[in-house]
């Protein structure tokens, strides 16, 4: 068996070791930066939205999502877009309901940076809590929202717009989120 003061002794000079080498590690390294972490929200549309469920407190997974533009020219069919929120309960893409439009295209064909266009995002909130045996007060919640700017991320008069839903089956909030 071993001596207790021998394995006190490895451990001290251990721990030594492990702070001189903390010591002596540079703060930065100039010539070879730090690799940058990647962004997970490096692919998302300039539109997403992010639901909470504050019955249980938990994400609302798997909830139906419709984006529409409103400020579609009247005789123009609409411009519909279709997502179900993720586990967190979250919408980073939109999938088009027909055509091959995009949410970043529609904003980056715009006249100007500072163009605006007005949204809705429906929630479709009845379904949903009755699929979880839960009456609801409202069969879908919509949030009208305006959006100024176009392009892609990085570019130009790009904003990122985030519609983040507090969601009971009596009652909901809304604000813009970041």
């Amino acid at each position: 068996m071993d001596n207790p003061r021998d394995s006190s002794d490895r451990i001290t000079n251990r721990l030594a070791l492990y702070q001189q080498h903390l010591n002596s590690a540079p703060l930065s390294n100039a010539t070879n930066p730090p690799a940058q972490k990647p962004s997970t929200m490096a692919a998302r549309d300039p539109i997403t939205c992010h639901v909470l469920n504050t019955l249980t407190g938990t994400p609302a997974a798997n909830l139906p999502v419709t984006l529409r533009l409103l400020s579609e020219p009247a005789s123009s069919s609409p411009v519909l877009f279709h997502a179900t929120t993720n586990g967190d309960g979250r919408v980073a893409n939109w999938t088009p309901a027909g055509g091959d439009q995009s949410v970043p295209g529609i904003l980056a064909a715009l006249p100007g940076a500072d163009s605006k266009t007005n949204w809705a995002v429906s929630f479709q909130v009845g379904p949903w809590y009755e699929s979880q045996g839960i009456e609801s007060f409202w069969p879908e919640v919509e949030v009208k929202f305006t959006v100024k700017g176009r392009g892609r991320e990085g570019e130009e008069g790009w904003r990122h717009y985030h519609v983040p839903v507090l969601l009971g089956p009596w009652n909901y909030s809304t604000y813009r989120g970041s």
